[in-house]
């Protein structure tokens, strides 16, 4: 028996929202694709602060679909109309400025494990990736920092779903915020969401000392730092000034993303720096309709970098609509148990085994 439309609106309408109606009745259903017995759909709040207290509706309403007859997997994301809650005044803490001197490569407390998150070309996925392998770390017990040293294009306080000020209670000391059991730091939180960062690069390297040795991260097993992309100043700070165990480039498979991720890897040689392993982003695409498969950015050529370099590829992920949804909304897809959340494990559980996390 083929699952219907009506009958995902009809069990759905049974779900009442807190303040009157129903997810049909508001009309907060988006993407709906019922292929055989694969059902998923999006459910779009009316704002980013009211989709983060949303995640109880979504398992309630991905537990109904899935009590429907005939229906074998139910995947749904979270996601918000219009932009994220408006930022407030920031704490009385200046962010950038020339860098402090140091005797030597700064270790920061409470932390046993640093890896960037690196890519040589913007627009790989790689803040993608960044957020949801630190909620897939954080799933398998392990504690967990994510510091977007992305600066002048903080994405992280979106993906993460959170966009509040961080408090200072000295001017010196930040403590940073918490999203999906991962301990945050972005840039991001300092500035309104659409203020550009106009830094010339010593103001930079001053933030991301103070991002580093003024946050007070606790106690972590691995600090996952978003890098921006390129060879430029952020990579040089981290990789002189800090004690870093090591990189994982994000690359597609096309021959121009590799091109920069060569760079990417050849800087961090240059720098002592070990590359812990790659990922291949946006390997393949599956039609959600057909099933058909396709090398959209052609396919393999990260493994064969990987191969080349004797660093491990750490894993392949598709492109999939569900992960930018849900990148949007706040709510990274590995906090779920979809298909991609058991892909972001499996690099996750990898990780660990291979003793980098």
């Amino acid at each position: 028996m083929s699952v219907t439309e009506a009958q995902i609106h009809e069990v759905l309408s049974r779900l009442d929202l807190p303040d009157g109606g129903n997810l049909v009745s508001r009309d907060m259903l988006r993407a709906l694709n019922i292929d055989g017995g694969q059902v998923r759909f999006v459910i779009e709040a009316p704002s980013a602060e009211i989709a983060q207290r949303m995640e109880p509706l979504r398992k309630a309403a991905e537990h109904a679909v899935g009590q429907i007859a005939g229906v074998e997997r139910v995947s749904v994301a979270l996601t918000a109309h219009g932009p994220a809650p408006a930022a407030k005044a920031p704490p009385s803490l200046k962010v950038g400025g020339h860098p402090k001197p140091q005797a030597g490569p700064m270790k920061v407390a409470g932390v046993k494990s640093i890896i960037a998150i690196a890519s040589g070309k913007g627009g790989v996925g790689k803040s993608t990736v960044s957020s949801n392998l630190a909620v897939a770390l954080a799933k398998q017990g392990r504690r967990v920092g994510l510091l977007d040293a992305d600066i002048y294009g903080p994405s992280q306080p979106r993906m993460m779903g959170i966009n509040k000020r961080p408090a200072s209670p000295d001017g010196k000391t930040i403590i940073p915020l918490e999203s999906h059991g991962v301990t945050l730091m972005s840039i991001g939180f300092m500035l309104e969401e659409d203020k550009a960062v106009v830094w010339r690069g010593p103001m930079l390297m001053g933030a991301l000392q103070q991002m580093l040795g003024q946050v007070q991260w606790g106690e972590l097993d691995v600090l996952l730092v978003d890098m921006p992309p390129g060879t430029g100043d952020v990579q040089l700070t981290l990789c002189q000034k800090t004690e870093i165990t090591g990189a994982i480039v994000v690359s597609t498979p096309q021959d121009v993303a590799l091109i920069d991720a060569r760079k990417a890897i050849d800087m961090f040689k240059t720098l002592n720096t070990p590359v812990l392993g790659l990922i291949e982003n946006m390997s393949t695409y599956v039609c959600p309709n057909c099933g058909h498969e396709s090398q959209i950015f052609g396919h393999g050529g990260v493994a064969e970098e990987a191969k080349k370099l004797g660093a491990p590829l750490l894993g392949a992920l598709p492109i999939d609509l569900d992960t930018r949804l849900a990148g949007d909304g706040g709510t990274p897809i590995a906090a779920g148990d979809s298909a991609m959340a058991e892909a972001y494990a499996r690099i996750a559980e990898g990780m660990i085994k291979g003793g980098i996390a």
